[in-house]
């Protein structure tokens, strides 16, 4: 079976409609809702989206909540950085 689209990909489902800058945007936004993540527990490649936030790893059967489109979003990086820094420092000062 040959190539279907060149340029498109996901996004052939809208045709012309909405414009192409927004279908780029969209593009983006649905290849990685819909690509499996490696698990943080396993470390198996087996982690989807069953709904909005909520990530299930098919070969261990854990369930994470994570962003709507992407397991781990860039703030909830800084987060867990910022956490672990601050408690480094918490425990060189006791």
């Amino acid at each position: 079976m040959g190539k279907r689209t060149k340029k498109v990909g996901i996004t052939g489902k809208y045709g012309t409609r909405y414009g192409s800058t927004l279908r780029k945007l969209l593009r983006k936004i649905e290849v990685s809702q819909h690509s499996t993540y490696r698990c943080a527990f396993c470390g198996k490649d087996s982690v989807k989206r069953t709904c909005a936030g909520i990530w299930s790893c098919k070969s261990c059967r854990k369930v994470v909540a994570g962003g709507a489109y992407t397991l781990s979003t860039a703030s909830a990086v800084t987060v867990r950085s910022t956490v672990a820094r601050l408690r480094k420092l918490q425990a060189e000062q006791v």
